[in-house]
Formats: structure tokens, C-alpha cells, sequence
């Protein structure tokens, strides 16, 4: 069994396209391109980021705030293996 944890510095949305990835439960709205290279990376791979496919109030999602205190983002990823 594979299992990668990191902190990667990505958001990703859950798109259609990423759902298989993903999953339903993502905490932002939009992808950056880091995101976009996580998700093919776990595709090729054949890993599922499990981080974004249990649901959770968005309060437990996160796991970095900005210094305002306002912005919270989900950084940190779990991949696994698909089965």
C-alpha cells in the first residue's frame, strides 16, 4: 500500500473532472495550478486524495489560516491508494 502525505501547497476545487481524484468535498472554490499537478500526479499514480472525500464542516477542513484570521485554506493532502 502507497500512502503520501505532504504539505503541498495546492487548492483544488472538486470539479466534475477531478472527482474520481478528489472527491465531492473539497474546501475551495478553485483550483491553482499546483492543484491541477497534484490531482494528474495522483492519476498517473493511481492515488486517490482521501483528504477531500469524507465530508466535514469546513471548519475541520482547513489547516492553515492567513494571518488575518478571516482566510482559512486546506494545504495538506493525504493520497493513498486507489482500490
Amino acid at each position: 500500500m502507497k500512502i503520501l502525505l505532504g504539505d503541498f501547497n495546492t487548492k483544488v476545487e472538486a470539479e466534475n473532472i477531478f472527482k474520481l481524484a478528489i472527491g465531492n468535498e473539497s474546501l475551495h472554490q478553485e483550483s491553482n495550478d499546483n492543484g491541477v499537478r497534484l490531482v494528474n500526479f495522483a492519476t498517473s499514480k493511481s492515488l486517490v486524495v482521501k483528504s477531500g472525500m469524507f465530508p466535514h464542516p469546513n471548519l475541520h477542513k482547513y489547516n492553515w489560516a492567513y494571518p488575518d484570521g478571516k482566510t482559512h485554506i486546506q494545504i495538506d493532502y493525504i493520497l493513498i491508494d486507489r482500490r
